[in-house]
């Protein structure tokens, strides 16, 4: 009997990489390899990288330098660069780094078996193409092991937009929908093995038109009724939206749709219209904030959350100020923010930043905002019964853990109830980030 390889992944960003990493597995399943959760005993270590955040690619030569030994000790071992960063630099990261043997693009990772088996003899391999052949289908079978009761479903790829400050219409392409016949079994099978909740993940997810029966269009509030009716499939989110893609009738499918969970995550990245004019968002405060009023009027009880960048070149303290105006106005459950810093071969890198120590001042004045804001939301659930999907042991003996509609995280003590299982729970307590509660 041939003993299995040991593949151990490192996913950085967002859960589209998540997603990626998943597949990635399942395309080298096949080559004889099965996950490790250390690289220490690995055969091929695959790093699935991020380009987002700030020197995201000085940190990832700096997370394969710790890999020099480990390779000197197993000169067998493979190690491979993929995700955002791998598009980015390509043949920069060998030159860079001897250690590599493969570097391959989020476009190109169906390619991953064939590689490997160029790095098997001897060969160094890279892809960085944005193939014309659908990588979904390609990797259309997945193994049927059991899978946890949540699952990210990737349905879009790519963006448009050409926001000044974004690298992803370089490294993840031009937008793609994938069509509806592959997502709707793609979540069949998902079901049968036990997933209950779907997030549907795209760049720009609500900017979905795949192609549906017989030659039809479909928007994303099309696709979201089609998986209404899938059985077994009781929890429907999607993630990231765009303000200039929400259309009338996914607002419409907050409102009607019971499986279309009370939660979205819809970005701003700025209050200023000046600055939302730098960043070519092509969207003002005023429209977002209407359209914000829209969406609530649909469903009253959404949780809404959302993306900020502060510091972005030329912010100036009336800007940043607007910035302020328009989260006190939304009221977020959750938001992410982040200072801005430069991403080569962006419009926003060649202008006039802001000072360092304005850009930090700013990011803690807004978290402080946003954490106030998250804060009062966690503790106006006490006294509320939701609903809460349970996704594993608590760290307490008898506790069980689980998301809310409204994706709070909930633990509840002594519960006598099965991963997967929906229950009605009362909430007793509110934390900074997670609420106790208890089984109505």
């Amino acid at each position: 009997m041939t003993t299995p390889k040991k593949l151990f992944i490192k996913t950085y960003g967002c859960q589209m990489n998540v997603y990626d990493s998943e597949r990635m597995a399942e395309a080298l399943g096949g080559q004889g390899y099965v996950e490790t959760q250390t690289p220490d005993d690995a055969d091929m270590i695959l790093l699935n990288t991020c380009h987002i955040r700030e020197k995201a690619a000085e940190k990832v030569y700096s997370e394969l330098g710790r890999f020099k030994g480990l390779k000197a000790e197993k000169p067998d071992l493979k190690i491979g660069v993929a995700g955002c960063v791998a598009q980015a630099e390509g043949q920069e990261i060998m030159r860079r780094q001897p250690l590599v043997d493969l570097v391959v693009g989020p476009q190109s990772y169906h390619r991953l078996p064939e590689m490997e088996a160029k790095t098997q003899a001897g060969e160094k391999a890279l892809d960085t193409d944005f193939p014309e052949e659908d990588k979904f289908e390609k990797l259309k079978s997945r193994p049927k092991a059991q899978r946890g009761p949540t699952a990210f479903l990737t349905v879009q790829e790519g963006c448009d937009k050409f926001c000044a400050f974004c690298v992803v219409p370089y490294t993840r392409g031009a937008e793609v929908s994938r069509p509806v016949d592959r997502i709707l079994t793609e979540a069949r099978d998902l079901v049968e093995r036990g997933v209950r909740e779907i997030t549907l993940l795209g760049q720009n997810v609500n900017a979905y038109h795949g192609a549906g029966p017989e030659g039809s269009d479909y928007t994303l509030a099309k696709l979201i009724w089609d998986l209404d009716k899938v059985d077994g499939l009781e929890r429907i989110r999607f993630t990231t939206s765009h303000p200039n893609d929400m259309t009338d009738d996914l607002i419409e499918a907050h409102g009607t749709c019971s499986k279309l969970m009370p939660y979205l995550h819809l970005p701003v990245q700025s209050g200023s219209d000046r600055i939302l004019k730098r960043m070519n968002r092509n969207h003002t405060a005023d429209s977002y904030l209407r359209l914000v009023e829209r969406i609530r009027e649909a469903r009253p009880d959404i949780l809404m959350s959302g993306d900020f960048i502060v510091g972005f070149p030329e912010e100036t303290e009336d800007d940043f100020q607007a910035t302020l105006d328009l989260v006190e106005e939304v009221n977020y459950g959750y938001a992410y923010s982040f200072k801005y810093s430069t991403r080569p071969g962006t419009p926003a890198a060649e202008r006039p930043q802001v000072a360092p120590e304005q850009a930090d001042d700013r990011l803690q004045r807004l978290q402080a905002l946003i954490t106030r804001q998250q804060r009062t939301i966690q503790d106006g659930m006490v006294g509320r019964t939701v609903n809460v999907l349970f996704e594993k042991p608590g760290r307490l003996s008898g506790q069980m853990g689980g998301k809310s509609d409204y994706l709070h995280a909930v633990h509840v003590a002594n519960a006598n109830v099965q991963v997967g299982e929906i229950a009605r729970v009362r909430i007793v307590e509110a934390a900074a980030n997670s609420l106790a509660g208890v089984i109505d």
